[in-house]
């Protein structure tokens, strides 16, 4: 994302407190954490020489600091607003909203797609488009009644489709996108509950696939760069080595592979299935969030000078409940997603989006 467009986003953020009608609904009560153990994990806090910013009232201000996002309904994908993680925009899944807040609000609502939301589908990714700053477009990956599709979205119009027919199933619908170059988009899509399909080269299902075709109408047939990835996949780049790391989940076990010329490269398997979410790629390390056991852990990136992979760490606990997607910063803060009003316990607060910075490669992290 260009500083211009940062720039429009943290404008957009900006303002005094203005909550939702619904917000306004929602019963008050305390705050409490999900499952809280012990802080393992350092938190970023205001600087001492900045007059703390009085909380306004209402049943979705959430006391801990590192929260900058509340009262969301269940959520899919987020993206940084700015440059140092204090406004976020995210997904909301079933909603179909695409909303850019930051902690006290407001939240705003930049697009919004109909979307059919049964099962894991919805509003599954989205991406701004290199151009947005002239443009204004977003480009997102939505589940419909018929099937899973990207779609472009432009103020005042009408979603237009760019890539139709993923298929889509009960589950297993749960993808990701990103801009590699201002003229290929990267899609990862789920196996719509059929494995048999990821390794179909007919099929889009279980694929990573390379859209070159950005205008709306009969695009081409994208081209596949891998294939045989589970459900929930995720995607993400490293921009200090350039690799493209992915997550998923399979019938017997979660993992983590990097996607090599040859064809994905498996890094480390989780047989215990905590449920990958998402990965993020910074400060040397590749970390991914967990929906059941409710983790973040972190594996040493590999590089041509130390390709070893050591086991991964757990360097945030039960701390906000189960996980969702998250993404990382240039400068070292990962935000996430929590998914508890569908996958766990919610507290009055969530659904929530964490600015979260990790524990240096020095620290203990166990």
């Amino acid at each position: 994302m260009t500083l211009v467009v940062l720039g429009v986003l943290m404008l957009a953020a900006s303002g005094c407190a203005d909550f939702t009608e619904q917000d306004r609904a929602k019963d008050a009560g305390a705050f409490s954490a999900n499952n809280e153990s012990p802080a393992q994990q350092q938190q970023p806090r205001p600087s001492p020489t900045e007059p703390p910013v009085p909380p306004p009232p209402g049943p979705c201000v959430d006391p801990d600091p590192a929260v900058i996002a509340t009262c969301l309904q269940s959520t899919a994908a987020v993206m940084p607003g700015d440059d140092q993680g204090e406004v976020t925009v995210v997904a909301e899944r079933t909603t179909g909203k695409i909303i850019t807040t930051k902690r006290y609000g407001p939240q705003r609502v930049l697009a919004t797609a109909p979307v059919d939301a049964s099962g894991d589908g919805g509003l599954i990714d989205f991406a701004f488009s290199p151009t947005y700053d002239q443009d204004r477009l977003i480009y997102a990956l939505i589940t419909t009644a018929s099937d899973n599709r990207v779609v472009r979205l432009a103020p005042g119009d009408v979603p237009k489709p760019i890539l139709v027919g993923i298929p889509k199933g009960a589950s297993g619908n749960m993808g990701a996108m990103f801009f590699r170059s201002p003229t290929e988009l990267v899609v990862a899509t789920g196996d719509a509950g059929n494995p048999a399909a990821a390794n179909d080269p007919s099929s889009l299902a279980g694929k990573i696939l390379s859209v070159t075709s950005l205008s709306s109408g009969a695009n081409p047939r994208p081209r596949i760069l891998a294939s045989g990835f589970g459900s929930n996949v995720s995607l993400c780049p490293s921009a200090t080595t350039g690799s493209l790391y992915v997550a998923d989940q399979t019938a017997t076990e979660d993992r983590i592979q990097v996607l090599e010329p040859s064809g994905p490269k498996v890094l480390w398997t989780w047989p215990d299935r905590p449920q990958i979410a998402g990965c993020a790629v910074t400060s040397g390390a590749i970390f991914v969030s967990t929906t059941r056991t409710q983790h973040i852990e972190a594996l040493t990136e590999p590089t041509r000078e130390k390709p070893a992979i050591t086991p991964p760490a757990v360097v945030l606990e039960k701390r906000y409940g189960a996980l969702g997607r998250m993404v990382a910063l240039e400068n070292g803060v990962i935000q996430f997603a929590t998914v508890n009003r569908t996958s766990g316990e919610p507290v009055s607060t969530d659904d929530r989006v964490v600015r979260w910075l990790p524990p240096s490669s020095t620290e203990d992290r166990t």
